[in-house]
C-alpha cells in the first residue's frame, strides 16, 4: 500500500502541485500514486503542462464521461471509488474546487482520509459550482491546507475544527519565484501569428472561461465590449467553450483582439509577464498577475481572492451589471501600471510546508480526524499497518 493517492484533473492543478509532486518524489519516507481524473484531456489542456513543468506522467488515468457536469462528477466519483477498492492509501489528496474534487465522495465512501489543498476559500457566490464543490470537500476533509489566515477563519466560521486546518501559503508563489527566468523563453513556443501580432507593441492579455460569464449572453457581451473598448492589441487565449459561445451568440471582437486556442504554461506566462495589464475571470491568472506585479481587471461578480483588491493590484469589473462606461475600467487599469504592491499570497515556501506536514502525518499515521479506536465503523483498511 502506498501512502498517498494524489488526484488532479485540470491544468491549474498541475501548475500549483508540480513542486509538491517533485518534493514527494525526492523523499524516501513517503510514497504516492499520481492519478489523473480525466477532466482535462486534450494535449494543450493537459500534456503540454506535464512536459513544461517536468511533472511525471500520471500512474493512473481515469476514463470519464465529460458530456456535462453531472456525468463528469459521477464518473470521477465512480472511478475514484473503484480505484480505491483495489488500491488502499493512508489518505487521498485533492486540490482546488473543480469537478475533480467531488471524487472525495468516493474516498469518503471508503472511509479513507481526505486531504484538501486550497481549502476554505470562499466567494460567497452560490451560483458558482466551484463554491458548492469547495464547501463540500472542506466538510469531508480530514486535513485542509488553507493558503492564508483569512481563509482559515472562513473555515472556522463554518464549524470546521481548527485542528484540521493548517495555513501554508499559496504554492503558486513558489512556482513563479522558481520559474521567473524561464518565462522569458516562452516566446519560442508561440506561433508566428502571435509574435507578429504583438511585435514592438504594448499589448493586453485576456482570458474568460467562467460559466456564469460565458453562458450568459449579457455578461459575455459586456466582456466583449470591455475588450473592444481598448485600442491596444489584445491577445485572447480562449477556451473551446468560450469560442463556441461567442460564435453561438454572434458576438464580434474588434480587429485589435487576437483570439487563439489555449496555450502552454511557458507561452502564457511569457505573455502575462510582458503584458501591460490582464483582463480575466480566472482566479489563478489574477493571482499570477498580482505576484508578478502586473495589474488586472478581474471580470467577476465576486471572488475568493479579495486580497488582489486589498493591495490595489486589480480592478473589479462585474459582467452581470448594466455598464455604460467600459473605457473607464481600462483607464483605471492603466493607472495601476508602474505602481508597486506587496503580493499577499505567501513567502514561496508553501509546497515545502505542505509536504513536510504530509510526511509527518504519514509517519505518525494521523490523517484521520476521528479517533480510530472510537470510530463506529471498521476503517482498518484505510490505515497504514
Amino acid at each position: 500500500m502506498k501512502d498517498l493517492g494524489i488526484i488532479l484533473g485540470i491544468r491549474p492543478d498541475v501548475i500549483r502541485a508540480c513542486k509538491i509532486i517533485k518534493l514527494l518524489s525526492e523523499n524516501k519516507n513517503i510514497t504516492y500514486d499520481f492519478i489523473w481524473s480525466g477532466q482535462h484531456y486534450s494535449e494543450n489542456m493537459k500534456d503540454v503542462f506535464f512536459k513544461q513543468l517536468n511533472v511525471p506522467k500520471p500512474d493512473v488515468e481515469f476514463e470519464i464521461d465529460t458530456t456535462n457536469d453531472a456525468s463528469t462528477v459521477s464518473s470521477v466519483i465512480k472511478n475514484t471509488f473503484n480505484h480505491l477498492e483495489n488500491n488502499k492509501y493512508q489518505a487521498v489528496v485533492f486540490l482546488g474546487d473543480t469537478n475533480t474534487v467531488m471524487g472525495s465522495i468516493g474516498a469518503a465512501q471508503h472511509n479513507i482520509p481526505i486531504v484538501h489543498i486550497e481549502g476554505c476559500m470562499r466567494s460567497y457566490d452560490w451560483r458558482m459550482p466551484e463554491e458548492k464543490y469547495r464547501k463540500t470537500i472542506d466538510h469531508l476533509s480530514d486535513r485542509i491546507y488553507a493558503y492564508l489566515d483569512s481563509y482559515k477563519t472562513q473555515g472556522l466560521n463554518e464549524g470546521i475544527s481548527e485542528d484540521i486546518i493548517k495555513v501554508t501559503g499559496n504554492p503558486i508563489v513558489d512556482i513563479i519565484q522558481e520559474n521567473q527566468n524561464i518565462f522569458d523563453s516562452g516566446h519560442q513556443s508561440l506561433d508566428n501569428n502571435v509574435l507578429n501580432f504583438i511585435r514592438k507593441n504594448e499589448f493586453l492579455l485576456a482570458t474568460s472561461h467562467r460559466r456564469e460569464n460565458i453562458l450568459n449572453i449579457d455578461s459575455l457581451n459586456n466582456i466583449v465590449n470591455l475588450f473592444n473598448s481598448s485600442d491596444m492589441k489584445i491577445v485572447f487565449p480562449a477556451g473551446y467553450k468560450t469560442q463556441e459561445m461567442l460564435k453561438s451568440y454572434d458576438l464580434k471582437l474588434n480587429s485589435n483582439v487576437l483570439m487563439i486556442d489555449p496555450l502552454g504554461y511557458l507561452e502564457f506566462m511569457y505573455l502575462l509577464k510582458n503584458s501591460t495589464f490582464v483582463m480575466s475571470d480566472s482566479g489563478t491568472v489574477v493571482e499570477e498577475a498580482c505576484i508578478m506585479n502586473v495589474p488586472s481587471i478581474q471580470m467577476r461578480y465576486s471572488t475568493e481572492r479579495p486580497e488582489v483588491y486589498d493591495v490595489n493590484a486589480s480592478i473589479k469589473f462585474d459582467p452581470s451589471e448594466k455598464i455604460s462606461d467600459f473605457q473607464g475600467y481600462i483607464d483605471k487599469a492603466i493607472k495601476l501600471v508602474d505602481t508597486k504592491w506587496a503580493q499577499p499570497f505567501g513567502d514561496g515556501k508553501a509546497s515545502d510546508n505542505i509536504v513536510e506536514d504530509l510526511i509527518e502525518l504519514s509517519e505518525s499515521n494521523s490523517f484521520y480526524k476521528h479517533n480510530k479506536e472510537n470510530y463506529p465503523f471498521d476503517i482498518s483498511n484505510s490505515f497504514k499497518e
